[in-house]
């Protein structure tokens, strides 16, 4: 198979979707890879550790999507992307469409077939492609609160562990998921006074069972949620619900609640962010206020740290990558229910039922899309 992995242009992206080890992986299977100039650069690949491990070198991104039979990307295409994909061609990243409903009609109108990472299962009931990225996300989260809470950006002027005399910040999380732990472990170690919040009281007994004494949790009713929001210097959203949009829980009316200066962060925003007021930010601007709130809401967050972030996400990704390549998409996916679940467009038609709940569309099961 020729397999394409353009540069990302989604701004300050600086991850890539395939690293060199995956690209010798892929040669060593019997496979050609074609790699966009320059695209590895913001992780710390240059284009002669691609040469080296077996890839060719492309001048364009055009050059990758006329000539790759599958292309590799991490983030979702952006419109000049999209304008390039062709039916039978094999698109393989994050999407996140559920929020997207321009992304959603353009890979529609393509006649691609498109594979989410964050829609991949596994066994155990995990998002095993998303999990690399929530981990990191999650870790990134007090670090970016924090920065945030700063008095020259415009927050309360409180630090996040405190000193002597002085207590520390109040962060609450909500969620208790990957992101969420990652979240709470980070922001107790740098000595926050951290409470996390969840539904799921199993999640909750875990939670208690491996951090107990770390940070406590409470269980996620709307008026628990929002007494603690009330008390709260920092506000992490790390709420998921595979491939739908994320629930708002904490509306604008409820912001003037808030401690003035306080900081949102908004891991959910891929998937439509879990604030009333949320909107997508870049890490060139990451920072808005509304009704004196301090909203952080970028959409890559893991591209902050993309040299981290590429080596987890193609350490995650390559199995799948090779199933796709050696095997064909259709075979991989019927031989592998958890990639199958995946397959969120193909040849016109829409194959996730979250995102056709959250579009008002049609949706064709993908166990018989594999027949089209």
């Amino acid at each position: 198979m020729k397999i394409g992995c353009p540069k990302e242009i989604k701004p300050q992206e600086f991850r890539v979707g395939m690293t060199p080890d995956a690209v010798r992986e892929a040669v060593g299977h019997g496979h050609a890879v074609l790699v966009e100039t320059g695209a590895g650069l913001g992780a710390g690949f240059s284009d002669a550790d691609y040469q080296a491990a077996g890839a060719q070198i492309a001048a364009s991104a055009a050059e990758i999507f006329a000539a790759a039979e599958m292309v590799v990307k991490v983030k979702e295409p952006q419109p000049a992307e999209r304008r390039m994909l062709r039916p039978g061609q094999v698109l393989f990243t994050y999407l996140h469409l559920a929020p997207d409903p321009d992304q959603t009609r353009d890979l529609l109108a393509s006649g691609a077939t498109c594979i989410a990472y964050e829609t991949v299962t596994d066994d155990r009931g995990g998002l095993p492609l998303l999990a690399p990225m929530s981990e990191v996300a999650g870790r990134l989260a007090p670090q970016v609160g924090a920065w945030t809470l700063q008095k020259a950006n415009g927050g309360r002027g409180v630090l996040l562990g405190g000193v002597p005399g002085v207590l520390p910040a109040k962060v609450l999380v909500i969620g208790g998921g990957v992101v969420g732990t990652h979240a709470a472990r980070v922001a107790a170690g740098m000595g926050a006074d951290v409470t996390v919040i969840d539904r799921s009281i199993a999640r909750l007994k875990y939670l208690d069972d491996v951090f107990a004494g770390q940070f406590r949790n409470a269980f996620a009713s709307a008026a628990t949620t929002l007494a603690l929001a009330r008390e709260a210097d920092l506000i992490i959203g790390a709420v998921l619900i595979p491939g739908a949009a994320a629930p708002k829980l904490i509306s604008r009316a409820q912001l003037a609640q808030l401690k003035p200066g306080a900081a949102l962060v908004d891991v959910a925003i891929d998937q439509g962010g879990c604030f009333e007021t949320s909107r997508p930010t870049t890490h060139q601007d990451p920072i808005y206020t509304v009704d004196g709130i301090l909203h952080y809401c970028v959409a890559n967050m893991p591209g902050a740290v993309a040299r981290t972030s590429t080596q987890a996400l193609g350490n995650a990704t390559l199995p799948f990558l090779l199933a796709l390549a050696d095997k064909g998409w259709k075979r991989a996916c019927a031989e592998d229910r958890h990639l199958l679940a995946g397959l969120n467009v193909h040849a016109g038609r829409l194959t996730y039922a979250a995102v056709g709940t959250a579009l008002g569309l049609p949706v064709t099961d993908p166990a018989e899309a594999l027949a089209l």
